[in-house]
């Protein structure tokens, strides 16, 4: 069922452990199981799997269930093995599971939405179940009375949710690239702010805590680091993925951020040094170098007799300069700038190899990832493919 990989010992690059295989359709989310050689699967041919790895070093099934219809999101809270299941009809459906993990009682049923549930996240805490729909609304139940608490309509189908239990925020990203901020109470929740950065829309959301930042990933290829315990605004962009952001997962005891996108890269983030934001990008009628006058300006190019050029923007100092004074590209990692990006000239000279030092890692999971889940007291990624594989890699020799 599921083949044990030997690890090999190479250097600073995640390892693979073992890779479970018997899908007949994609697993659209998984999860580890904490302080368990395990895994929890959701698949679209509306299997729930529990894997359990036995001393053969293989992973096989404990659980084998069939929905009636596909589950399209998983919540999974260890402490109490609840496994709450968001589903196509747009009911979340609960069950329990054994403490040997070998079996799944049916516990509660929400009529949570009118489509589709987008994401599920159960938050002991509170005993608050929170839910979001292709409906557009975002609820949230209780977990103990089964009641709806309340309703939130958002402007865009939600995809990413995360939520802090200290301040009773929830964070709330949609497909139109928006993070929206809402505080919720017990029967009502109130609008703090939104947040727009991304051109593509919000496809993973990650928060941490301790440090009181959130991450936002998007199909623009990019990251977004939001410092909201700054209370400045700062925003911070990486840019280091090819390819659409699929998901994000934060080891605040290392200060690393583990990002994976659709074309299998995973992206080992230092975020403990001191990141710059991104200039604004100025408006200019002519080259803020030269001076030459841009196509559109007309004015100009009858007065000084020139053909207008073609705008471009240098990435680190923000200025709007033509072809000819920013011909050059470097890499600007503190900036989040992995790849070479276009810089003006005087700007090109500025940076040094000290500036150029990379602040990420770059490895390939050799599979299209659909899903990523991270557990930090193992240091274990999970990567779920589009070729019907789940992934488990050792990240602890990138990851410490």
């Amino acid at each position: 069922m599921a083949a044990e990989i030997l690890p090999q010992p190479q250097a600073r690059k995640p390892c693979l452990l073992s890779k479970i295989e018997a899908f007949q359709d994609v697993v659209s989310t998984a999860v580890i199981i904490p302080k368990e050689d395990g895994v929890i699967s959701v698949s679209e041919d509306r299997t729930i799997r529990v894997w359990l790895k036995r001393d053969s070093g293989q992973y096989w099934p404990s659980v084998y269930h069939t929905m009636t219809t596909s589950c399209s999101c998983m919540s999974f809270n260890p402490e109490t093995r609840r496994l709450s299941l968001g589903m196509d009809t747009g009911s979340i459906q609960e069950f329990i599971l054994s403490e040997d993990y070998n079996k799944m009682t049916p516990a509660s049923t929400y009529q949570a939405h009118q489509g589709r549930v987008s994401v599920v996240l159960f938050v002991l805490e509170m005993e608050w179940l929170l839910s979001t729909g292709q409906d557009k609304n975002f609820n949230w139940h209780c977990s103990e009375s089964g009641q709806q608490l309340g309703t939130y309509r958002t402007a865009a189908w939600v995809s990413g949710l995360q939520f802090d239990v200290e301040t009773r925020h929830a964070f709330v990203g949609d497909q139109s690239g928006q993070v929206t901020i809402l505080k919720l109470e017990q029967d009502s929740c109130s609008l703090v702010t939104t947040f727009k950065g991304h051109t593509g829309n919000v496809t993973a959301l990650c928060w941490d805590p301790v440090q009181r930042v959130l991450f936002s990933g998007s199909s623009d290829h990019s990251i977004i680091m939001w410092d909201i315990g700054g209370r400045k605004g700062t925003a911070i962009e990486l840019q280091g993925h090819n390819d659409k952001v699929q998901g994000l997962c934060y080891a605040s005891h290392t200060r690393q951020l583990i990002s994976c996108s659709s074309d299998g890269g995973i992206v080992i983030w230092n975020m403990d040094v001191t990141r710059q934001e991104t200039p604004e990008w100025l408006d200019s009628d002519s080259c803020q170098k030269c001076e030459q006058p841009f196509f559109w300006n007309f004015k100009q190019m009858w007065d000084s007799k020139k053909i207008g050029l073609r705008q471009h923007h240098c990435r680190k100092c923000g200025q709007a300069v033509c072809g000819k004074c920013s011909s050059k590209r470097s890499t600007i990692p503190l900036m989040g700038f992995e790849f070479e990006v276009r810089v003006c000239d005087s700007c090109h000279e500025s940076i040094t190899d000290e500036d150029r030092a990379p602040t990420a890692t770059f490895h390939d999971s050799k599979h299209s990832v659909v899903y990523m889940h991270y557990e930090p007291t193992t240091g274990t990624l999970l990567t779920s493919g589009s070729d019907k594989v789940v992934k488990l890699w050792d990240m602890s020799p990138v990851v410490s």
